[in-house]
């Protein structure tokens, strides 16, 4: 009767919109430049200024339209009783059959999280199963009992990319997904990657006295033979070499020797090259890695992810693109080598002393410690495939969640790839047994991948992003990695695009570790500075990101947050897992598999997805208040090279245009009829559109893929200007005033262009700016 009541006030009175006002600048550009922006308030919406809505209508001629008092004759009273009885049986007839629909349709949540003062609304009736009982249903049939039979199925000693290993678990996958009556389909890409050499050795000699032949070895590193002198440089991060220049050392033709860890090989190289190094080698030190001293590392060293022979472009048989490489190649060489190779190299230096709090050998190394390092990786083609399997939806089939997992690895790989398989395959199993046999029906797709060529940069993942970029970043609305998912038990990490955190917090406080929900086990007081972490460029739902606009989220049990120490190696076994976690690799499965499936089932279960378009709005504008107070430093200390003239007024207005698009979509929402299927669909499409619309329309996706302006790589991003600042402050070699200022252009018009999509149809743009 409430809702009936309410649908006929609707009706009659119409839904009245009122707006507060708030400054956005905090003085961010002095008093005088201010940016005001309308906040939906639905507290005052619903009780009005004091207490009683109050909602004044006008005629013609801009006058206050009062009702006039109807006269109480006999005739006016039989329309009134009329009316009144006709109104009570509609009331009557639309309760009884909502109050019949209660049980088998509860109310879904809203996509947009509530913003703070706002009041709890229905936003329409979910899918006919209630969400505890999808919860229920895949707790039952998801179980670590399973896993356990299923991990020898998708294990093997070695499953190299393109290898027949590889293939023949390709097949078992895709058995399994016919299995389980899934659409089923393989994508084929011919890929080029650097393998060790077939006939001969990669080779160091330190000296000229002892030679060493490591059998480890990193993919796409440059090919030849170098003699430089060694300088250690620890573990070859940005602020290493600082404090490396800051003693003035020489480090032109120097062959850098660092540890593993902290980053990847390719970021480590790429800042070797920019020291003007001519080799980089890689060791596992014993203090971050505690195994065996001849341990080999194995990796890839290319700033990117997919085929670098085929930047920004699919790696399909006879293409008739022209030659091209990847600016992420690296120009040096680079190889890894043992710790007992390495050893012998840091007892034999001299030179200057490290650094003050670098931990190790007490020596730098001098122009007398030479090396020779030969690299002869050969140049190979393969031909891969992806397997998928597809979940039917029952409203948007066209929309969908893709739930994917790395099959290959350098060795047995049992972290690294076996479990996310099994985990991808038991979901597929379980989820699809929901269907058939228990009435569950997901309003949208659920696409379940299997990648291979993995280990080489996410290149099978990111060929087929790459091959269907244009309808994918369109319809695709969420990534989940399973890659990596269980590497220890004393920690758990998230990394995640901002509009999934909301979801990803309620997901923790949802699924149960050893009887205790992840919330509890691991946020402690503050789950985003706990378990968030940023999403790195060798993160497996970093290309779904970064470069297709794609909200992507990865996670990991871990060990006290530390890395797996045997990832990259041929000692990735079951035995070793076992060893880490205590033998608690199904349980542990089982509650990341559980975590992913909350998250998917969720995705496709609501009317509206839940994602939090404000979080972006939060990031973004701590990003600005840091931009601001950088160009006024810069301005007020070298204003001739940033003049008065440059403003923060365009992009904080578009800011404000990106504030204002969301608040109205939530009272875009909280007006809808979400029972309407296309209203849903218009609401949702306008969600999906913010991710992708952050990747910059202004760099071509073969030179800069990553495109994302906030979490991409390149002179276009936030961090990039940032950066463009710090360097103008101090008058440093590398500022550029006129690249700086052609970026913050482009990047103020990234983000309005981000709220135009957002605030839906042409007449409804924001045009301030």
């Amino acid at each position: 009767m409430e809702q009936a009541r309410s649908t006929i006030s609707k009706i009659f009175n119409g839904e009245p919109h009122t707006y507060t006002r708030f400054n956005l600048t905090q003085n961010m550009e002095g008093d005088t430049s201010q940016v005001e922006m309308k906040l939906s308030s639905d507290v005052d919406e619903e009780v009005g200024e004091n207490g009683v809505g109050e909602h004044r209508h006008s005629n013609s001629n801009g006058k206050p339209y009062v009702a006039q008092k109807l006269g109480r004759t006999p005739k006016n009273l039989c329309f009134m009783a009329a009316g009144i009885l006709l109104v009570f049986i509609i009331g009557y007839l639309i309760g009884y059959m909502t109050e019949g629909k209660k049980e088998a349709a509860p109310v879904c949540a809203s996509s947009v999280s509530n913003i703070e003062g706002d009041v709890p609304h229905e936003t329409g009736a979910a899918p006919l199963m209630d969400w505890d009982d999808v919860k229920r249903l895949l707790a039952d049939k998801f179980t670590a009992a399973k896993l356990e039979k299923a991990f020898s199925e998708f294990s093997a000693v070695s499953h190299q990319a393109g290898s027949p290993t590889d293939e023949y678990l390709g097949n078992r996958v895709l058995q399994r997904f016919k299995e389980y009556g899934m659409k089923t389909w393989t994508d084929e890409h011919f890929i080029k990657v650097q393998e060790a050499p077939t006939s001969g050795y990669n080779r160091i000699i330190f000296k000229q006295t002892s030679e060493d032949r490591p059998k480890g070895f990193l993919s796409y590193s440059k090919t030849g033979s170098v003699q430089g002198a060694v300088l250690y440089a620890r573990y070859g991060q940005e602020a290493d070499f600082r404090q490396l220049r800051g003693q003035n050392v020489d480090m032109n033709g120097r062959v850098m020797l660092v540890r593993r860890g902290k980053i990847s090989y390719a970021e480590k190289v790429a800042n070797a090259a920019k020291m003007n190094a001519s080799a980089v080698l890689i060791y596992p030190d014993p203090s971050d890695y505690s195994f065996g001293d001849n341990t080999e590392l194995y990796g890839h060293v290319h700033l990117g992810s997919g085929d670098p022979y085929t930047p920004g472009f699919p790696s399909f048989n006879h293409t008739q693109f022209p030659p091209v490489e990847s600016s992420g190649l690296p120009k040096i060489l680079a190889q890894t080598i043992s710790w007992n190779m390495a050893s012998n190299i840091l007892r034999g230096l001299g030179g200057p002393n490290n650094p003050e709090g670098w931990e190790g050998y007490i020596k730098l190394g001098d122009v007398n410690d030479t090396i020779t390092v030969d690299v002869q990786n050969v140049l190979t083609e393969k031909k891969i495939n992806n397997v998928f399997g597809v979940i039917k939806g029952f409203v948007d089939s066209d929309r969908y969640v893709v739930i994917g997992a790395q099959r290959d690895a350098w060795g047995p790989g049992f972290a690294a790839s076996t479990v996310g398989t099994t985990v991808l395959v038991e979901l597929a199993r379980s989820i699809s047994d929901m269907v058939k046999n228990d009435g569950f029906k997901p309003r949208r797709s659920i696409v379940f991948a299997s990648w291979t060529a993995g280990e080489y940069g996410s290149v099978g993942a990111t060929e087929w992003l790459e091959g269907y970029l244009s309808s994918l970043n369109m319809k695709a609305f969420t990534y989940i990695s399973l890659d990596g998912i269980v590497t220890g038990q004393n920690g758990f990490k998230v990394a995640a695009s901002p509009l999934l955190h909301t979801l990803i917090e309620k997901t923790l406080k949802e699924v149960k570790n050893k009887e205790i929900t992840l919330f509890n086990q691991f946020a402690k007081n503050d789950w985003e500075s706990t378990i968030l972490e940023q999403m790195q460029m060798d993160n497996a739902a970093y290309p779904f990101l970064a470069f297709s606009g794609i909200p992507s989220v990865a996670f990991r049990f871990s060990s006290n947050n530390a890395e797996y120490k045997y990832l990259g190696t041929l000692e990735d076994t079951q035995e070793n897992l076992n060893i880490a976690t205590s033998k608690q690799v199904p349980q542990l499965a089982e509650a990341a598999g559980r975590f992913a499936g909350h998250m998917a089932l969720r995705l496709v279960h609501d009317h509206l997805l839940q994602m939090d378009l404000m979080k972006y709005y939060k990031i973004i504008r701590s990003q600005v208040v840091r931009i601001n107070g950088k160009v006024r430093d810069v301005q007020r200390l070298n204003p001739q090279l940033l003049p008065k003239t440059i403003t923060m007024q365009w992009l904080i207005s578009a800011l404000g245009s990106y504030s204002r698009a969301a608040q109205n979509l939530q009272t875009d929402i909280q007006n809808s009829d979400l029972e309407d299927v296309e209203m849903c669909r218009i609401i949702n499409d306008r969600i999906m559109a913010v991710e992708r619309n952050l990747l910059s329309h202004y760099v071509s996706p073969i030179d800069v893929p990553f495109r994302h302006i906030l979490g991409g790589s390149g002179q276009h991003t936030f961090k990039a200007l940032i950066k463009h600042l710090d360097n103008l402050k101090t008058d440093n070699l590398q500022a550029d005033a006129e690249l700086f200022r052609s970026q913050f252009a482009l990047a103020t018009w990234t983000i309005q262009g981000c709220a135009n999509s957002l605030a839906g149809n042409i007449w409804s743009l924001d045009n301030e700016i």
